[in-house]
């Protein structure tokens, strides 16, 4: 069951903000998917590449999936044909993949390059060292990347009660996210800077965050 007046409200915070919500359906049937794309909206965040895959046959065509989970090159290419947004890419490796899989559909897919800002070591992502090699590749002539666009940056900061602390991780990642976006290239448009999730999105937009990821809070606890 979804929550209508938690949605309405959380849309209504954003809209003030300028940024966009993803609102994270992983595990959610198609049916309550409908209900908040009836709603209005139209970003959902999926984690699991099967998941995506069927939901995406089901539901409307006009839906913009979002891949926020950590994705395997060799799942790459169920998602590729219409994937909207790879929130995910935490390699080189991956980076090269999705391009690969993009001209295999004539198309270029949109990217932001997930960075490990957390404690955690279960957390996915570039260190600050390389990024900044992988920003440099990225922007150079390599004709490798020919059908992939970086849009910004993903991060998810600690779990953790420790609200400081999530502030200062989503501070590191805006000046991370600051320093790059003067490299603007045909592969490189960074307008995108995806952190804060339902415990923290708050703290997100108070530094700068233009795209949270929201799950339970409109869809309830998962199971």
């Amino acid at each position: 069951m979804i929550n209508q007046e938690v949605y309405t409200k959380i849309s209504s915070e954003l809209a003030a903000a300028q940024a966009t919500l993803v609102a994270v359906s992983k595990t959610k049937p198609p049916v309550d998917i409908k209900q908040v794309f009836e709603l209005g909206q139209r970003d959902f965040g999926e984690n699991y590449v099967q998941e995506l895959a069927d939901k995406h046959h089901e539901l409307p065509a006009d839906i913009r999936w979002h891949f926020i989970g950590h994705l395997q090159t060799n799942k790459v290419k169920y998602i590729a044909p219409f994937v909207h947004l790879v929130q995910s890419v935490d390699s080189m490796k991956l980076l090269t993949e999705i391009n690969k899989q993009a001209a295999k559909n004539s198309r270029s897919i949109d990217c932001l390059l997930q960075i490990h800002i957390a404690q955690e070591e279960t957390k996915f992502g570039f260190d600050e060292a390389e990024l900044d090699g992988a920003i440099g590749f990225i922007s150079g002539d390599s004709p490798v990347l020919n059908n992939i666009r970086i849009k910004g940056l993903m991060g998810m900061a600690s779990m953790t009660e420790d609200m400081d602390k999530v502030r200062s991780e989503f501070k590191r990642l805006k000046t991370l996210f600051d320093k790059y976006r003067q490299f603007q290239s045909s592969r490189l448009a960074f307008e995108t800077l995806s952190m804060g999730m339902s415990n923290d999105y708050q703290v997100a937009l108070e530094e700068g965050s233009t795209m949270v990821r929201i799950g339970s809070m409109i869809f309830g606890e998962r199971g």
